[in-house]
């Protein structure tokens, strides 16, 4: 059986459809994932701050003397 005819049969069967679809929605769902990560990039960087600087504060109480 011959490759091309392999690759019509695999695109005629509604199991590569259904893989098709899937990537499609995968596709989309990483853009929008992308797109939000984007507009709200500040704001998460200053969460992370935020916490980066609470983490380092109760590192310090830890090893002061009471």
């Amino acid at each position: 059986m011959s490759s091309m005819k392999k690759i019509r049969e695999w695109l005629r069967s509604e199991r590569g459809q259904n893989t098709v679809e899937y990537l499609m929605m995968l596709a989309v769902i990483v853009g929008v994932i992308l797109v939000i990560g984007k507009m709200f990039k500040p704001q998460i960087s200053g969460i992370f701050n935020q916490i980066m600087s609470m983490i380092s504060g109760a590192a310090q109480s830890v090893g002061a003397p009471t």
